[in-house]
């Protein structure tokens, strides 16, 4: 799965979204979702990397725990066949809850 496929299953969300990062100040309205590629979990063999497996992290903040957004990324994720690990932190400073879905991606 490429970068831009990402993009494309992410989009389905309807949300705004970006990788790693919105550019200081044009941070939109909670709910919004960031990506990013933060290494690798790659496979080995004759001393080469035999595939290559990025870790993809899913980013989804929200001012209030929001259940229903929860459930249409998962149903998002699910539906192209990405597994998913899921855990939430409430960030003080921000005021947002980030809900963090893991994954990996084969190839791309």
């Amino acid at each position: 799965m490429t970068y831009d496929e990402v993009i494309t299953i992410l989009e389905e969300a309807g949300l705004p979204l970006a990788y790693d990062h919105f550019a200081e100040g044009e941070s939109p309205e909670p709910p919004y979702l960031i990506f990013l590629y933060p290494g690798t979990d790659n496979m080995f063999a004759d001393d080469t990397v035999y595939q290559k497996i990025n870790e993809l992290n899913i980013e989804l903040y929200t001012d209030a725990k929001d259940p229903e957004t929860e459930t249409r990324i998962e149903d998002i994720l699910i539906a192209h066949d990405l597994p998913y690990e899921k855990s939430e932190v409430w960030i003080e400073s921000e005021k947002l809850y980030e809900v963090l879905y893991q994954t990996q991606i084969i190839g791309g």
